[in-house]
């Protein structure tokens, strides 16, 4: 019994060092620099291959054989993924904002059918890339709202706007949702996430994306009245040559990083309309102001959700209160944190 007591321990320190060894290299390969991916690459394709030679002529079993294979078809996706972040976005043409650039419409599917079009917008974490838009998008059982895939589009050709490609991303998997959600003490956020494979984006897909970064003030207060810019495709409207959004100005609404009624949200004051669910809104950095074209001229401050109104509102004699809902960006930082691989 001693001798099958210190085998379990010595698996369990095993696993152990296992997790910890799944946290550590994937730091270590987002904070290498863009010119070392390229051999860090070739460098582990060599050892890999070095392994896999001495497995194979050794005494083991096809179950070991698999799990090498799978761990490194794994390690060598976040290699790319992190190939792929470094890679730098090419120029845009006319100097165009690119924000306009990180936002694209959302087509939501069943089968063959296009149930409806919102918003959303590209966010990196490492080397991954994900597709935000609002929870009631993906899903809403209010509203008896269930595809199975969304359609979103990328521009492929920096030069051409004009050049313009649709990729699907199926919403489950294995009966699973795909989608990353988030809740907190006022209940479920209208905000997700969805992964967005690199090796699925289309050849020469012009991405541009929100980070980390742009979920800080740096030093800048958010302030009531703040003028705002909400990017999306009210009811579907949109520059139908170019594949480009329209913004929408908008002002802050209420108390900037309070909770309104509870709610992990803030409210602006715009005109919206359907379509423009999951559209980022955004205020320009004054420190920043001189760089029109630069995505990093922009902070990142909601997800707008839907638009607010009284019920006791008479119809005929008040017009709608011309509120929205938008729910704090912050969230993004939960909802794309590393997630563990399946067991």
């Amino acid at each position: 019994m001693r001798n099958l007591q210190e085998a379990t321990e010595r698996i369990c320190e095993l696993k152990g060092s296992l997790v910890a060894l799944d946290a550590w290299l994937p730091a270590v390969v987002d904070a290498l620099p863009a010119a070392a991916v390229p051999r860090l690459s070739a460098s582990f394709e060599a050892h890999a291959e070095a392994a896999r030679t001495v497995l194979l002529h050794a005494d083991l079993s096809d179950v070991v054989l698999a799990g090498f294979e799978h761990e490194v078809a794994r390690l060598r996706a976040a290699v790319a993924r992190r190939a792929a972040a470094a890679a730098p976005a090419p120029p845009v043409a006319g100097g165009l904002d690119e924000l306009l650039l990180a936002t694209t419409q959302v087509a939501t599917c069943l089968a063959d059918q296009v149930l409806t079009r919102a918003t959303g917008f590209f966010f990196r974490r490492g080397g991954q890339l994900f597709l935000v838009s609002n929870r009631h998008v993906f899903s809403d059982a209010a509203s008896e709202h269930f595809p199975d895939r969304v359609e979103i589009g990328v521009h492929t050709d920096a030069r051409d706007l004009t050049q313009h490609a649709v990729m699907g991303l199926p919403l489950y998997r294995g009966g699973l949702s795909q989608w990353r959600e988030a809740a907190d003490t006022g209940g479920l956020v209208d905000v997700a996430a969805l992964e967005v494979p690199a090796e699925r984006l289309p050849p020469g897909a012009l991405v541009h994306a929100f980070d980390a970064t742009h979920l800080h003030a740096q030093g800048e207060a958010v302030a009531l009245g703040d003028a705002l810019t909400v990017v999306g495709f009210p009811l579907g409207f949109h520059d139908t040559v170019h594949h480009l959004a329209v913004a929408r100005s908008a002002a802050m609404a209420s108390a900037y990083g309070v909770r309104f009624q509870q709610q992990g949200c803030f409210l602006t004051d715009a005109r919206t309309h359907r379509g423009s669910s999951g559209s980022p809104v955004v205020r320009r950095r004054s420190a920043n102001a001189g760089a029109p074209a630069a995505l990093a001229s922009w902070q990142l401050l909601g997800v707008h959700s839907t638009r607010m109104d009284m019920r006791t509102r008479d119809r005929a004699e008040d017009e709608s209160l011309g509120l929205n809902a938008a729910w704090y960006a912050d969230v993004l930082a939960a909802l794309t944190d590393e997630r563990p691989p399946p067991a």
